[in-house]
Order: C-alpha cells, then structure tokens, then sequence
C-alpha cells in the first residue's frame, strides 16, 4: 500500500487542541486502528504539541505548529516540527517514576508519556525547524 498522508497547521494556541485531537481521531479511523490506540496516539501527540505551543516560541509571539501524519501497512508516523527555539526534548534523562512525586525533579513527564506510548521517538534540528517524529507500530 503507497502511503497516505494529512496533515494539519495549528497556531501556538492550546485553544486550538481539540481540532488536534480530531485530526488524529479521524486519520486514525480512516486506518481503522484500535480505539484504544487511537486513545494512547492522541494523548502521546497531543502532549507534545501542547510542550510546543507552551514553549517554543517566546510568549506573546505568534507561531506555528505542523503536524503530518503518515501511515503505511505497518506503522503509523507523526511528524511534528515547528520554528521555535530549538529543544530537544528526547535529550532530557528519564524520569525516575520510583521516586515520589516530592523527590522528583519538575518536569518530564510529558516526553516520558510519549516514550512509553510510541514505538520510536526521534528528534532533529533541521533548516531552522524542531522535528519531533513520533511512530507507532500498528501492524507488526
């Protein structure tokens, strides 16, 4: 199967997360993947849209957000880039969750949500742009 692509431009404004959340939703039906990993795929990508709209760009600034999906036999594929100020996010060290919540450091979580959901999580800084590249095998 060739594969198929969408793809949705939103502004750095969590205002505009349940049209994210719809997006995905919808891709995701299309493909006929189980609601309980559609459930698991929106949460893991909603969570890092939400870290770059909250953090990329400086506040009261106007940015974007690209999200394209791809999906094939296999895998499902999201790509989320933006033109903030560079982070990577997968550089952070792991969460200690046998810490308690008190002796843990703030932050993290969120990248450590979206490690254990997706089956590979990649970053790079290419052309002035963040790329987050999210995927999730669906069929193995």
């Amino acid at each position: 199967m060739k594969p198929v692509e969408a793809s949705l431009t939103l502004p750095n404004d969590i205002e505009t997360v349940p049209q994210l959340s719809e997006f995905v939703e919808t891709f995701c039906e299309e493909r006929m993947v189980d609601m309980s990993i559609t459930l698991s795929l929106n949460l893991a990508i909603e969570e890092a849209v939400v870290n770059v709209m909250s953090y990329a760009y400086p506040a009261g600034t106007y940015g974007e957000v690209l999200v394209k999906a791809i999906a094939d036999d296999k895998v499902l594929t999201f790509i989320i880039s933006d033109n903030g100020i560079p982070f990577d996010p997968t550089a952070k060290a792991d969460v200690d969750t046998s810490l308690s919540a008190e002796d843990r450091p703030i932050g993290g979580l969120g990248i450590h949500l979206v490690k254990q959901i997706m089956d590979s999580v990649d970053y790079q800084y290419t052309d002035g742009r963040n790329v987050l590249t999210l995927k999730k095998i669906i069929h193995p």
